[in-house]
């Protein structure tokens, strides 16, 4: 079997795994909804400009997608590989000719999909729900997938080097909301306090939200990388970071258990 085939079939029983969850697939769909509902069409931009929550419904736009970006990869790779490795599924992997770098390629793939279906959700919402104005940019793609291949390779890593399921899903809900929060997604830099920004750095979600913002919302001003464009400066660093993530993730993956 050649390795498009391998990485195909490990594929579509990801896919067939996934959609036989039903509470899964709901919750997927269903989370991101009610962020928008609460913070885009409830919770309106302070008028007198202080707070949080000041800026334009469509500066918004890279806080809505992180949600799916950021923890449906976190939280199904680490729980889908503490549930082979409790299940002893590495082990009978080995025996086969699939390698752990395609078995996470396939899986990243299936999360690729889902994704990619739940931002076309959030971005119709958000447009109905809130106004928002944003540019329907290309770059919304390329993003979309190197921003789950990034935080795939992570969830792998959590799925790895935690003990149980439960303990992947705590681990990726633990890193994940700082994120979700600390990464100029819903609060900008200047809200934060000054030593905080070299943290803000750190996060690959940061390079997300910054290049999203510059492709679909332009007078957000983002800035310049080294006199480079925002949003391919921005992908440039983020697609670094994906391969590292990814490579690092596929390395951790047990050959047996």
């Amino acid at each position: 079997m050649s390795r498009l085939r391998r990485i195909r079939a490990e594929t579509s029983a990801g896919w067939r795994s996934f959609v036989r969850r039903r509470t899964a697939v709901f919750f997927t769909f269903f989370f991101p909804v009610i962020l928008i509902v609460i913070f885009g069409a409830l919770v309106r931009t302070d008028p007198t400009g202080e707070g949080l929550f000041t800026e334009p419904p469509a500066y918004y736009v890279p806080a809505y997608l992180a949600v799916v970006v950021l923890f449906t990869p976190l939280s199904r790779m680490g729980s889908e590989v503490a549930r082979h490795r409790e299940g002893n599924r590495f082990e009978k992997l080995a025996t086969t000719p699939v390698t752990r770098g395609e078995w996470l390629l396939a899986q990243t793939l299936v999360n690729a999909t889902i994704i990619g279906l739940a931002s076309v959700l959030i971005l119709a919402l958000v447009v109905v729900l809130t106004g928002a104005e944003i540019a329907f940019s290309l770059w919304l793609v390329p993003y979309i997938l190197v921003g789950v291949v990034c935080f795939c390779g992570i969830g792998a890593m959590l799925g790895s080097y935690t003990d149980s399921q439960d303990g992947a899903i705590a681990a990726s809900n633990a890193i994940g909301l700082p994120l979700l929060f600390l990464s100029e997604t819903f609060i900008a830099l200047e809200q934060l306090p000054g030593w905080f920004e070299p943290l803000v750095n750190v996060s690959p979600l940061t390079y997300f939200a910054r290049g999203v913002r510059a492709a679909t919302f332009p007078e957000a001003g983002t800035a310049d990388v080294a006199g480079i464009e925002p949003a391919v400066a921005n992908f440039a660093i983020l697609a670094v970071l994906a391969v590292v993530a990814f490579g690092l993730g596929a390395r951790s993956i047990p050959r047996t258990d």
